[in-house]
């Protein structure tokens, strides 16, 4: 099947796609994401850095909200701010068979839009369902260049999707959209995020506003679906298999594989942060630690180094995390923090991480993304763990909504977990999300 034709099927299924007909699990995995989600933007939006760049970009008013930002903007302003609040402290949802972050690339824009449209709840949460399955399928087809970092690309496809299934588009019109959506990627190199520049958040952005731009195109009349993802997000990205677009279409569902974030790190680095957990567990000396060897996959032999100058660049650094998770126990948003991202404990243990890739764990690709931390002191010989995949993951220890509302609650007052619970739980049966969501703007 070509390009063309993938994309007009896929379309067709969102058009046709109805709450009530996805399976419970489908619905139940969604609610958690969508929680988890709007939590981990709360979170993003009281840091600092996102509200001053709230401050500068003078949002105008309108009726969606800045979810934990204090008022209501401009559907396309509240797309963008949430995105990169959302991203901004690297707690957001994710998808190992996708290859990153299905729910940041399209969300955003879809409840943005929905709070401006007084969607009904089951009509919002078949979008956002559609953005979050037309995403993942996406980035499952796409096999982007070496040194490329997935935010901001083949997501764009899945945020066109949810807001074309919002805008009540047939099935020709949500595939134009799609389409679009892919003739609008972001070609963004990894090493931004090594560097800590938070361009890289602002891929996210960029692939939410632009969803809402190829739908918004699709509704007029002036898209069209010409197979334009075979020459995007292939020839010029990379490599482009349309196959995976309609695998099992209506009967896997991507959103139940995804994985979820204790550590607010790149998800490379959790096995190894898990890990480290275990032995620091089993009562390690840290002062008699002499090296620290980290074997894992390919995916994420180039985050080793060992020195980094603001939060991004720490969270992208696997000797930051697991010298931050030996050191501290934990790798929540404060150990990143500008007055404990120096801790000379942990500068002084980072310079004894060592990474490398281990053929033997990169064999295990796709399924699993293993870590195996092997610790050296001067008193004992080497211990070792191994972890096949990150606590968090749909397959090693998925987590519920209780450890969901446990995590958040480590992070954010009972009151505003409260509010996002609620808020979350109920969408679903609204007549009217736009006031239920517009309660996220005041918390």
């Amino acid at each position: 099947m070509s390009t063309t034709e993938s994309v007009a099927r896929l379309g067709a299924w969102v058009a046709g796609l109805r709450w009530a007909d996805v399976p419970g699990a489908a619905r139940d995995r969604l609610g958690l994401v969508l929680l988890d989600s709007l939590g981990v933007t709360v979170v993003g939006a009281r840091q600092p850095e996102q509200r001053a760049l709230a401050a500068a970009w003078r949002p105008a008013a309108g009726p969606a909200p800045l979810v934990g930002g204090g008022g209501t903007t401009t559907v396309e302003a509240a797309a963008w701010l949430n995105a990169t609040a959302m991203a901004r402290l690297e707690l957001d949802e994710g998808h190992k068979y996708a290859k990153g972050h299905p729910a940041a690339h399209g969300l955003p824009a879809v409840l943005a839009l929905a709070a401006d449209l007084g969607a009904s709840g089951p009509e919002t949460m078949a979008a956002l369902l559609a953005a979050y399955e037309v995403a993942a399928r996406f980035g499952r087809a796409t096999t982007l260049r070496a040194g490329m970092h997935p935010h901001g690309s083949w997501g764009v496809a899945g945020a066109a999707a949810g807001c074309a299934r919002l805008l009540g588009l047939s099935g020709e019109g949500v595939a134009a959209a799609i389409d679009a959506g892919a003739g609008l990627p972001v070609a963004g190199h990894f090493a931004s995020a090594l560097d800590g520049n938070p361009v890289r958040d602002a891929w996210l952005g960029a692939s939410n506003v632009s969803g809402l731009a190829a739908a918004r195109m699709a509704a007029a009349g002036v898209a069209r679906n010409t197979g334009t993802p075979a020459v995007s997000l292939g020839d010029v990205l990379g490599r482009f298999d349309p196959a995976p677009l309609t695998d099992g279409l209506g009967a896997r569902w991507d959103v139940e594989l995804g994985y979820f974030k204790r550590h607010a790190s790149c998800s490379f680095t959790h096995p190894a942060a898990d890990a480290a957990l275990l032995m620091r567990a089993d009562g390690l000396a840290l002062d008699a630690v002499e090296e620290v060897l980290v074997e894992t996959h390919s995916l994420a032999g180039g985050l080793g180094r060992t020195s980094w100058d603001s939060r991004l660049a720490a969270l992208f650094s696997t000797p930051f995390v697991v010298a931050a998770a030996l050191v501290h126990g934990t790798v929540d948003p404060a150990v990143s923090a500008d007055d404990q991202r120096d801790d000379p404990r942990v500068r002084a243990l980072a310079a004894k991480v060592v990474l490398r890739v281990a053929p033997d764990l990169d064999a295990r690709l796709p399924d699993e993304r293993a870590a195996r931390v092997t610790i050296r002191t001067a008193s004992a010989p080497p211990g070792a763990v191994e972890v096949p995949n990150p606590v968090g993951d749909a397959a090693h220890h998925p987590m519920a909504e209780g450890d969901v509302l446990a995590l958040l609650g480590r992070l954010l007052d009972a009151d505003t977990v409260r509010t996002v619970h609620e808020v979350a739980a109920g969408l679903a049966a609204s007549a009217d999300v736009g006031p239920d969501l517009r309660r996220l703007a005041e918390i």
